[in-house]
This record gives structure tokens, C-alpha cells and sequence, in this order.
């Protein structure tokens, strides 16, 4: 079974030598995603990089034609637990009706600063 490398012009463009995204069968895995936006952006605020994450990867998915309801599990690296609380109100808007499996850490330190990254699984549903 081949892997075919995921992207969309919709996230940030990978800034090393990696692909946003790999397919294998019916799976998805994505790269851990920080919060930029597609001009290259660093979002500021841990509500913000929260919401920039999911959106992009909200595109990635999409582009590999599925969606959140596909996730199983994410990974959460956060540079500070103590903004737990805030990031989890708004990954909950995303993940209103459907709960995937979570990993949360915390990290000394994430690529451009970030407070945060996310990576994430999704399978999908034939």
C-alpha cells in the first residue's frame, strides 16, 4: 500500500522537509500544525492559535476529502498547561458532538514561539 502527501494552498505551506499531511489506505495523518495562517501569518493568543490550528486543519482534512467527524485522536503540545482551560473551550467548538481521543502535553518550547501545535488522525468512513 503507497502513501500519497497531502496539500492545500488553504493551511500553511510546511516550512521544512515534511508534507501537511500523508494518506495510507483510508487513514490520514497529519503533521503537527502550528498556528499560521496561509500568508504565513503567527496568530497571537492561545484563542486564536487554537482557532487558526483547527481551521487549517479543517483544510488539510478537506482536502483529503474528510472531515472532523473523521479525527480519532489529536495530539495537543502546549507551552503553558495553565492556558489548558482556554484552549479547550475552543477546541470544544470543534468538537462539539464528536469527542476523539486527546493527548495533551506540555513542551518547553514549539517552533516560531507558538503556544501551541496540533496533529491529529482521522479515518475515513467507507
Amino acid at each position: 500500500m503507497s502513501h500519497t502527501a497531502i496539500t492545500t494552498t488553504k493551511a500553511p505551506a510546511a516550512i521544512g522537509p515534511y508534507s501537511q499531511a500523508i494518506t495510507l489506505g483510508n487513514a490520514v495523518y497529519t503533521s503537527g500544525m502550528l498556528p499560521i495562517d496561509a500568508e504565513g501569518n503567527l496568530k497571537e493568543g492561545i484563542v486564536d492559535q487554537t482557532h487558526q490550528i483547527l481551521k487549517n486543519l479543517q483544510a488539510v482534512l478537506a482536502e483529503a476529502g474528510l472531515s472532523l467527524v473523521d479525527v480519532v485522536i489529536t495530539s495537543v503540545f502546549m507551552t503553558d498547561l495553565e492556558q489548558f482551560q482556554q484552549m479547550n473551550e475552543v477546541y470544544s467548538q470543534y468538537f462539539s458532538n464528536h469527542h476523539p481521543a486527546r493527548t495533551t502535553v506540555e513542551v518547553s518550547r514549539l517552533p516560531r514561539d507558538a503556544k501551541i501545535e496540533i496533529e491529529l488522525i482521522a479515518i475515513k468512513h467507507i
